[in-house]
């Protein structure tokens, strides 16, 4: 059976893999995982769960209700209690509740910024962030010993879960708004009201942002906010490339201010006043800038290697740890579960900050934007230069180079490592960390990264420069790179 059960849940084509039976199957190992012992070992609590309560959530794709509704029959034929989502809802709504409601677990029915053609389960743990790899092993240990012994899923009619209250629907909106207003200032937003476009990419995220600000004078126009399972043919992530639809709102003066979340809404892109795409690296750290001298915060620094030294710039001036992990926000929850984090965050726009759950909320991020610039009294492009001239200048790019044959992921990081360059662009080469992949680090604080895919092909290439021909000569490099292993 191909299903794997990876740290960031299963994801698979509709109909080909990711089909009913299949998904009844995954329930049950999950059911079974959830109700196993020491399911909750080494977690982090404050209080302790109710061990047969379970919530479910769904995003906007293809069937991903009727799905849901499949899992909460096959976890009320185990004997939990689901909360079932009213209604597609975000991601990080869905883990908050979770850990609002006291539940053992979650499950959330989404395939995230993955092409229309794919869904999926993300699972969650009892307080409110991916599953830990532990609790992923045990499903995947379930669910194949279920399959060796021939045993297939529990399952009970929905009309007589919910008559017996198994099943029940709720809304998880209100309660995370509620937990919202403690993290943003929104009378800082009200004094200085700004205009915004917010473009949903047809995800669970619509209507959301918009519906908070209602009250704070704000103008929010949203785009691709109707319910399309096909995401108008391009992959729901915000980032330049699908934001076309964002950039001529703007630019049409529909707003001055652009905020877009994927199909779950758990990443943030932006764009200014101008229709000019703002990328998560300087997102971050604008908001690292502003919870420190704005809001008085403190506490360690996490970001992915592949995420801009921007960042490490700001923590070395503000006296903060930072600490590097691999791509993936499991990783930087890891962090967030252990000690006061002010902020983690990856390239791809998977961003939380203290005092929320330990997951990326594009919905959060994208208000603490609206904050940032409310209080500015300025423009994202005048906060954006402002941060350059003070960490900056840094640029950035990122390219996929597929290769003509597979190659072992851990030989070819043996290989870039003892290859390492002496420089590149002129820049010598100071230190080579091999976290995720290998990054070259340059004298000027330039970088590269070269991550070859664990699945494909692929190599995946990050570069950052503190001028655009940097970034050209280290993209340069990486594609001579990949050109030895062809």
């Amino acid at each position: 059976m191909p299903i794997n059960f990876g740290t960031d849940g299963w994801r698979a084509v509709i109909s080909d893999t990711f089909t009913f039976h299949n998904l009844r199957l995954v329930s049950q190992a999950i059911a079974d995982a959830v109700a196993s012992e020491g399911w909750i070992n080494g977690t982090q609590l404050e209080n302790k769960p109710d061990l047969r309560k379970v919530v479910v959530g769904f995003d906007t794709r293809f069937l991903s209700d009727r799905y849901a509704k499949e899992a909460a029959r096959v976890l009320a034929a185990n004997g939990f209690s689901v909360l079932l989502c009213q209604s597609d809802a975000p991601t990080p709504v869905v883990s908050y509740a979770v850990r609002h409601l006291n539940a053992i677990a979650g499950i959330m029915i989404t395939a995230s910024h993955n092409a229309p053609r794919y869904n999926g389960i993300k699972l969650k743990a009892c307080y409110g962030g991916s599953a830990s790899p532990d609790q992923c092993r045990k499903v995947e240990v379930y669910l194949n010993d279920n399959e060796e012994q021939g045993r297939g899923p529990n399952l009970m009619d929905f009309d007589i879960a919910r008559a017996e209250g198994l099943i029940s629907r709720f809304n998880p909106i209100p309660d995370y708004y509620q937990h919202l207003r403690t993290l943003i200032d929104f009378n800082v937003i009200a004094e200085n009201p700004q205009y915004i476009v917010v473009d949903s990419m047809y995800g669970s995220g619509r209507g959301v942002i918009k519906g908070i600000l209602e009250g704070t004078g704000c103008e929010v126009y949203e785009i691709r906010g109707e319910m399309n399972p096909g995401f108008g043919g391009v992959h729901p992530e915000p980032i330049a490339i699908y934001l076309k639809a964002l950039s001529g709102a703007i630019i049409n003066g529909k707003g001055t201010l652009g905020l877009a979340t994927d199909g779950d809404a758990d990443r943030i892109g932006a764009m200014d006043e101008r229709g000019v795409f703002v990328d998560p690296h300087r997102i971050m750290a604008l908001a690292i800038r502003y919870l420190v001298e704005k809001k008085g915060l403190t506490g360690a620094i996490v970001r992915t290697v592949s995420t801009t030294r921007m960042i490490d710039r700001l923590a070395k001036r503000y006296g903060l740890p930072l600490y590097e992990t691999p791509v993936g926000f499991n990783h930087i929850a890891d962090y967030m579960l252990n000690e006061p984090v002010l902020i983690g965050g990856e390239e791809s726009g998977g961003i939380s900050f203290l005092g929320h759950i330990p997951e990326g909320d594009g919905v959060l991020m994208g208000l603490l934007i609206t904050e940032m610039v409310a209080e500015s009294g300025g423009s994202l492009s005048e906060l954006v230069d402002d941060l350059l001239k003070d960490v900056g200048p840094a640029d950035y790019a990122r390219t996929d180079l597929r290769l003509k044959h597979p190659v072992a992921k851990q030989k070819m990081v043996e290989r870039l490592k003892s290859d390492a360059p002496a420089s590149i662009g002129g820049e010598a080469v100071v230190e080579v960390v091999a976290l995720d992949g290998v990054k070259y680090i340059l004298a000027d604080d330039s970088w590269l990264l070269i991550r070859p895919s664990g699945t494909e092909p692929v190599l995946r290439v990050y570069a950052e420069g503190r001028s655009p021909e940097m970034v050209k000569a280290l993209l340069h490099y990486g594609e001579e790179v990949a050109e030895k292993f062809q």
